[in-house]
């Protein structure tokens, strides 16, 4: 029986065209990963899929009753909280007491989601047991939605989900974000899922090496076409061997250039070996949450830290007290590029050595510019860029886009490109005044795996020039550059 069929689906707008006509079929008792690179169309042939399409002149047939919107639930785990930069304000987490009390609790949000949908039995309060159980809700449920961290929001989005008890469900890179433990507990709950409670599984990757056991085929999605479907085994199979991504990148950065355009580096602040950040005993809590408790650290010019940890454990909270973003920094004991803060900098004097990329940041662009103008605002460390940059400037932003790959993009409106394709461009941005202190909190997010080798040697040179310092977390041990030195593990409260 199937279960969704799209038989020589077209679109009748040429920017939303897919090379050729869209074929797919999902019959009973599949489980389907559609796989392929950042911007082949992934997202577009789930749109058609879900009837979210707007241009497709043939229906997709479906073969269960009621609306495609109740039985087909997509989650694509963007994480959005809103378009402003008051929301990204918000969403950084760290200005608690500036939160409207309207704002839900994920206690409210997941209360809201069971009513709504099917009304409280014994086989649902069950199953949202389990559910709270498998993903450790209990301590979120008083949490504001913009106090938490991506990873817990992600549990947060499906938890709601799956209390509505769909027929099929869509996810959107489900792993990302999550840490070891969690990602083998959601491929766990999937597995049941499947097979306890008939819920078919469509799953969106960019990752090759993330398709579970359960999922029976795969589709393969190339150049804005949809490929036939194939066992998963058989796809398999064919993946190439990994290329060992090793080749010199050509960085566009010289003294010469950074003073050019108006950067100036801290080299005669601090040393090679004198500390960067260095932080005494710093406690982080909000009302009886205590995020960070006595951590002291010191991070040295010309190290390279790898920052991992349990979702929810502090990581992002530690990133902005060193970006300066988090009041709090205020009353601890904290130093940065040698001096102590609050000792009269501005948060644009820390900044301005800085270089940063985080899931947080990705969500707060949502200004539809060029994309070139996207990677300059790195120059300014605004969201948004609201000075015109000079020639000279802009020269600097297309060579590192260049760097990136990006470069064809320099002139397209930032939305209109594929999340990974966006990735990439705030990749350029963060390295755009080839800072002296890269902060880099996920970089690899939802990159395909051959740009995640790319993004993963571009890190790994960088953080070799002299003087150049670097933090970056990941989930992924493998995502790491050879030139790490330190590694710190934080675990929750």
């Amino acid at each position: 029986m199937n279960i969704i069929n799209i038989s020589q689906g077209v679109c009748r707008k040429p920017e939303w065209r897919m090379a050729e006509p869209v074929d797919f079929n999902l019959s009973d008792g599949e489980h389907i990963a559609i796989v392929g690179p950042n911007g082949a169309g992934k997202s577009m042939l789930v749109d058609i899929i879900t009837s979210a399409h707007p241009l497709l002149m043939k229906d997709v047939e479906y073969g269960f009753d009621g609306l495609a919107s109740d039985n087909i639930k997509y989650i694509t785990f963007k994480d959005s909280y809103g378009e402003s930069d008051g929301a990204y304000y918000l969403q950084q987490r760290w200005n608690q007491y500036d939160i409207d009390k309207e704002t839900p609790t994920v206690g409210e949000q997941i209360e809201l989601a069971y009513q709504l949908t099917g009304g409280d039995t014994p086989e649902r309060r069950e199953f949202k047991s389990h559910l709270f159980e498998l993903f450790n809700l209990q301590p979120l449920l008083d949490k504001y939605i913009v106090m938490i961290s991506s990873g817990e929001l992600r549990k947060l989005q499906l938890t709601k989900i799956l209390l509505t008890d769909p027929k099929v469900l869509i996810m959107d890179n489900p792993f990302v974000g999550l840490d070891a433990k969690t990602r083998d507990q959601l491929r766990s709950l999937l597995l049941t899922l499947s097979n306890e409670r008939q819920l078919q599984i469509i799953l969106v990757l960019s990752r090759e090496d993330e398709i579970p056991d359960f999922i029976t085929h795969v589709v393969p999605v190339r150049d804005m076409k949809v490929l036939p479907k194939i066992t998963r085994d058989d796809f398999l199979s064919q993946i190439p061997a990994p290329i060992d991504e090793t080749a010199e990148v050509a960085f566009p950065y010289t003294e010469e250039r950074a003073t050019t355009i108006g950067l100036k580096t801290e080299e005669k602040l601090i040393a090679i070996g004198e500390p960067v950040v260095k932080l005494n005993n710093v406690k982080i809590a909000y009302g009886e949450r205590t995020i960070l408790k006595e951590l002291s650290l010191t991070i040295n010019k010309g190290e390279r830290w790898a920052l991992s940890g349990e979702n929810g454990a502090g990581k992002s909270t530690l990133l902005s007290l060193v970006c300066a973003d988090n009041p709090q920094g205020y009353a601890c004991d904290i130093e940065l590029f040698g001096r102590q803060r609050g000792s009269g900098e501005t948060i644009w004097d820390i900044k301005r050595h800085i270089g940063y990329v985080s899931p947080e940041m990705h969500r707060a662009y949502h200004y539809n510019a060029a994309s070139i103008r996207i990677v300059a605002s790195g120059l300014k460390d605004s969201i948004g860029l609201y000075v015109k940059p000079t020639d000279d400037e802009y020269e600097a932003c297309r060579q590192w886009m260049k760097v990136f790959g990006v470069e064809e993009f320099a002139d397209r409106p930032f939305l209109s490109l594929s999340s990974g394709e966006q990735r990439l461009v705030l990749l350029a941005r963060a390295f755009v005044k080839a800072p002296n202190l890269l902060i880099l909190d996920e970089p690899l997010h939802g990159l395909d795996t051959q740009r995640r080798r790319m993004v993963r040697n571009i890190i790994n040179q960088y953080s070799l020039i002299p003087g150049k310092t670097l933090i970056m977390v990941t989930h992924y041990e493998e995502e790491l550059p050879e030139s790490i030195t330190h590694k710190i593990f934080l675990k929750r409260n």
